[in-house]
């Protein structure tokens, strides 16, 4: 399916970042790419926290996949707390299969097995990043937090996306809207 899910005054295709004073520690300092927002809702994918007790060569033995690629394994990310025994793989558009979500002309999503069977072997997107959960927000809901001020937005690009500098992505998207992280309160409602 090549349907793409931007709609007029929503966020689908950019970046939220959680500002300091996010009280859930899921999110604390969490960049997330929106696969999706719209009426309905929304779900993202966060960006920069990894997954310490799970590599892809593990990911891989589990679902009985044999690697004939020697090219550097992915990170597994967490991303997000609903459904984390789910993957999904946040890629570079050139990628393409039937099950593929192509969420803008630069980005898709894919949540099926092939594609991790497609990585292992090499033949993968260029670009890629594997997520367990997504983060997900009911109809009105992330739009309340962002009036809220909740989270900021930016929009994404591969760098930040795609890079594998995770401790900073938070800092590096901050910076992209202008803002000196060090200026941002820890208190709602503060400047």
């Amino acid at each position: 399916m090549d349907k793409q899910t931007s709609e007029p005054g929503y966020l689908t295709g950019q970046l939220i970042i959680a500002m300091p004073s996010m009280s859930d520690p899921r999110f604390s300092k969490a960049v997330i790419y929106l696969c999706a927002h719209n009426s309905e809702g929304a779900m993202g994918l966060v960006i920069n926290k990894q997954i310490d007790e799970l590599t892809f060569p593990d990911l891989l033995e589990q679902l009985e996949i044999k690697p004939t690629s020697s090219k550097s394994p992915l990170t597994v990310l967490f991303g997000g707390p609903v459904e984390q025994a789910r993957g999904f793989v946040l890629h570079s558009a050139e990628y393409l299969q039937d099950a593929t979500l192509r969420v803008t002309e630069s980005f898709g999503l894919t949540a099926t097995i092939d594609i991790l069977r497609d990585i292992a072997e090499g033949n993968g997107p260029k670009d890629k990043i594997l997520a367990l959960g997504y983060a997900g927000w009911g109809p009105g809901q992330l739009d309340a937090e962002i009036r809220e001020n909740g989270w900021l937005h930016v929009e994404a690009d591969d760098t930040l996306v795609f890079g594998d500098e995770l401790a900073n992505k938070w800092e590096m998207a901050i910076k992209k809207i202008g803002i000196d992280p060090r200026m941002l309160s820890d208190e709602a409602g503060h400047a």
